[in-house]
């Protein structure tokens, strides 16, 4: 149990687990049908998978959904399910620090109740010991349901959806309304959302890494398999996709055959384990978990034997011992930390920042390199079609009407420059072509060729392939030039004046894409890339994305606090450079994605550094920018929306994407903007290191105070002859102090605080402990003197310790232990407000009212209890009022001492939290 108490806290704060997780199976009726049905769809044509399952290509009709999602059930893994009440509830108050006080509340039975005479029994002990229990597993009960609740409301605004074809008509509809039968239409960018029969494909390629371990893409098709293929696996079928695989390039039409815990990933579910890398946030956590283990592992023992050997009484010394040991933890940690992070998130909210992982947030405000895309990001995502011109660059529309068919007639991804070229071509009023032409056939855009084409055919049965793309990638397949309505070779010269001409609309920073045609045979038959190729290049067109407003604003920001942004982009390096010169990246090196081919993993760690932009490049040139960036000991966070995004994107430390992404980036961030602005994610950043700044302050000011009263406690059992405190007057003063930090996410963060990243730092946190530690326990000494020598004997008005009787001694030992626990309570609290800022309190850093509030309450309380029935009930004496002059003598020395203690720390170690 003790060796598993890191992972246990880091499952208690809202962490995800790190090891092996198992996820609950389907139903085995459920899933034998299902693959029943993957085996005979993969032998039999499309048309009679279609017909076997009631469907057909026009999709299903609206009176057989509803019965079809009766029997085979809602397109919703079961693994997502929230925890049922009970096991939330168990979750909450079967914890280790719960286990040590229950095992203290039976400890107490046995002694008070079962084994005291019969006119001492007493269960008051027992009952506070619940009781405390009781209120800590409550509170993190509630804030886990407050969680869980906000979590979903953030999470239902933003919804995976999908292109279905139902009642002959295509609408968007979340894959949760998925039924089998349903036809669904795929396209690059999209997760596959159940398990499917392709019945009509283009080029498609799908990553099926989800479920193979795979990386390289595996090409799908339409056409039925030999009756033996139904003994292979499924995975093996290349007409078969799979739920959690996604579309790479291409575009597709499939027929749902199982949804939900049916599918392929549901059913095999129970033999699946996910191995969650740990992120910075859960090693901080286990790190400071191991820390209080490995004291509680040496303190405890310790006090144990002292007070055994000394007092006598062993049954008294196992309570005592364990008091310490609580009184060594936090018992609010999960609860402090869980109510940062959801606050963290909510706030994020209203600031139109997604939060779809909750450790996410700490990761944001420690990401010290930002990598993000241009479109969209530094661009106002609303490109126009500037010119279309020939290749001397007149204008020409002989060219925006090719573009025109290739952006209106290709069913692939469309993107804003098709989107662009329409709706130019629809102010020059070429909407006839609608009408004049069909699509025969298209070779779907994808990253390696950087182009896409469809093959047309007219009104007079003539065909055409028209592509268009990168200018480098369409200057590759052009053996001819149109020049004036005729078509002449493609000479060297002419390619070096196209190219000039393009560079310098490039440097003005519109982005350039050719257009070219080739003629073709119309006899019937299936057109490949191969076909790209001897084609006549038209002209080009020129697309104007202007920077945002905010742009240059917002990399000034981040960069200001210290997050270094670098661009990464399939674009070419004139159009980035511009752009980034816009936006205030200027003089930053750039590096093409060439450059990066032949480097090993050692030149490309020093190439990441220096260089801030990189160009035209693939995705997985991306992913190896961001890896290599993390080797270099950098926490980093990618921004992107793009299917060419999605291998960085977890790559990195947290992922960021926006509302509007294709699903695979979608579902790979962890962190989702509702406005795809840089100045967004900046309040995200801050929201972040708030968070992370709240979470630390708790953790190392209640960690360092704990172990200075242990401290102590150990010295006190040595020098005094009984206990400075009981276990249960322990046990309440940490309640109480631990109930007064629970606003602690509502504090007021320094700016300073905000100004760099913030890593975890268990070494930072243990320096803190034994800096600030010890201070708390000279003081705590000095307050034992003044109670054994000066105050006690002055309230009794006895000669001292040995002169008194044993009911003297009873009142001594009450007086003494009430004053301890005043001291105590307000040395803590204040401190706190001492060590929550490296700057001087109140003067020139205020905590939040909600944390002074509280703080102020406890103090009050934790005074009043002496003087109250539950101080007799603890065994604790009124305090004379000789005893507050005193208090306050030791206060002002204390936090004097503190103050000193905190300005020599910051000296030496350059840092605070």
């Amino acid at each position: 149990m003790l060796l598993r108490l890191p992972s246990v806290l880091a499952r208690l704060c809202g962490l995800p687990r790190v090891g092996r997780r198992s996820v609950p199976a389907a139903p085995s009726r459920q899933a034998g049908e299902a693959a029943a049905r993957l085996a005979a769809a993969a032998t039999a044509a499309p048309d009679a998978v279609l017909q076997r399952l009631g469907s057909a290509a026009a999709g299903l009709g609206a009176a057989q959904v509803s019965a079809l999602r009766q029997r085979y059930g809602a397109n919703v893994l079961a693994v997502k399910n929230r925890d049922s009440l009970a096991r939330r509830l168990c979750r909450s108050f079967v914890n280790p620090f719960s286990v040590v006080l229950l095992v203290l509340a039976c400890v107490s039975f046995i002694t008070d109740y079962l084994l005291a005479a019969a006119g001492d029994k007493d269960l008051t002990a027992v009952l506070i010991v619940a009781g405390m229990v009781l209120v800590s597993g409550t509170l993190h009960f509630v804030q886990e349901a407050r969680s869980g609740n906000a979590l979903a409301r953030l999470e239902g605004m933003v919804k995976t959806t999908i292109a279905v074809l139902r009642d002959g008509r295509e609408r968007e509809l979340p894959i949760t309304d998925l039924v089998v039968g349903d036809v669904v239409r795929l396209a690059a960018g999209d997760m596959i959302p159940a398990d499917m029969r392709v019945i009509r494909a283009k080029d498609l390629f799908v990553s099926q890494s989800s479920l193979t371990g795979e990386s390289a893409p595996v090409e799908k098709f339409a056409r039925a398999l030999p009756a033996e293929a139904a003994r292979q696996s499924p995975l093996d079928c290349n007409n078969l996709v799979f739920f959690g695989s996604n579309v790479l390039s291409g575009a597709a039409h499939g027929v749902v055959l199982a949804v939900g815990g049916a599918t392929l990933f549901g059913s095999l579910a129970r033999q699946l384990s996910v191995t969650a890398a740990p992120t910075s946030f859960d090693k901080g956590v286990n790190a400071v978990s191991w820390l209080l283990l490995r004291l509680m592992a040496c303190m405890a023992p310790v006090v144990f034997f002292i007070n055994g050997l000394t007092k006598g009484d062993w049954v008294e010394a196992a309570i005592f011992a364990l008091s310490v040991a609580v009184g060594l933890t936090p018992e609010m940690l999960p609860t402090v930390v869980s109510a940062n992070l959801v606050r963290g998130a909510v706030f994020m909210a209203r600031k139109r920042v997604i939060v779809r992982r909750l450790n996410a947030i700490q990761n944001l405000g420690a990401m010290d390199v930002l990598c993000t895309d241009k479109t969209g990001t530094l661009t106002q995502d609303r490109i126009i079609l500037e010119y279309s011109r020939d290749i001397h660059g007149k204008d020409d529309d002989d060219v925006l009407r090719h573009a025109f068919l290739n952006s209106w007639l290709q069913t692939g991804l469309k993107n804003l420059l098709d989107a662009a070229v329409v709706s130019h071509a629809d102010e020059k009023r070429m909407q006839d072509l609608r009408q004049g032409y069909r699509l025969v056939d298209e070779m779907p855009f994808d990253f390696s060729r950087r182009r896409m084409s469809v093959v047309v055919e007219g009104g007079d049965g003539k065909r055409q392939i028209i592509t268009k793309g990168a200018l480098e990638e369409m200057l590759g397949i052009c053996t001819a030039a149109r020049d004036n309505g005729v078509d002449v070779p493609l000479t060297p010269e002419l390619r070096q004046d196209i190219t000039a001409h393009v560079h310098r609309y490039n440097a003005d920073g519109l982005r350039v894409v050719a257009v070219a045609v080739r003629a073709v045979d119309a006899a019937p038959r299936a057109y490949v890339v191969d076909d790209e190729r001897d084609m006549t290049l038209l002209g080009f067109l020129a697309f104007l994305d202007p920077p945002k407003e905010s742009a240059a604003r917002a990399v000034a920001a981040l960069e200001g606090h210290g997050v270094r942004v670098k661009v990464l982009t399939g674009d070419n390096d004139a159009v980035t450079r511009s752009v980034c010169r816009q936006v205030g990246l200027r003089g930053r090196r750039v590096l093409l994605g060439a450059d990066l081919e032949g480097m090993d993993a050692a030149a490309l760690g020093r190439a990441v550094e220096r260089a801030d932009v990189f160009a035209k490049l693939n995705p997985l040139q991306k992913a190896r920018i961001v890896t290599s960036l993390r080797s270099n000991g950098h926490v980093v966070g990618f921004m992107g929306d793009g299917i060419n995004d999605a291998p960085a994107m977890k790559n990195a430390d947290v992922a960021v994407s926006v509302d509007t992404a294709v699903d695979v980036a979608r579902e790979s961030a962890g962190v989702i903007l509702l406005e795809k602005d840089l100045t967004v994610l900046e309040a995200g950043v801050m929201e972040g290191r708030r968070t992370y700044s709240n979470i630390l302050k708790y953790i190392k000011i209640t960690v360092s105070s704990n172990f200075g009263n242990m401290l102590s406690v150990l010295t006190a059992s040595l020098l005094l002859p009984f206990l400075p405190m009981t276990p249960l007057q322990i046990l309440i003063l940490n309640l109480l102090y631990d109930l007064s930090c629970t606003a602690m996410p509502w504090d007021n963060v320094d700016a300073d605080m905000l100004a760099r990243p913030s890593v975890w730092n268990s070494g930072g946190i243990q320096r803190f402990m034994l800096w600030f530690g010890p201070v708390s326990s000279l003081f705590d000494l000095l307050t034992y003197a003044l109670l054994f020598f000066v105050i006690c004997p002055a309230a009794l008005a006895a000669g001292g310790w040995a002169g008194l009787d044993p009911a003297g001694r009873a009142a001594f030992v009450a007086l003494f232990q009430a004053g301890w626990f005043v001291e105590s309570i307000w040395t803590q609290t204040l401190v706190l407000h001492m060590l929550r800022t490296p700057r001087v309190p109140l003067l020139q850093s205020r905590a939040a009212w909600q944390v002074t509030m509280l703080t102020f309450l406890g103090v009050a309380v934790g005074t009043a209890i002496p003087f109250a029935p539950l101080g007799r009930w603890l065994e604790m004496g009124a305090l004379p009022v000789g005893f507050f002059p005193w208090l306050l003598a030791v206060l002002t020395g204390y936090l004097g001492l503190v103050s000193v203690v905190k300005l020599r720390f910051v000296r030496r170690h350059q840092a605070w939290l």
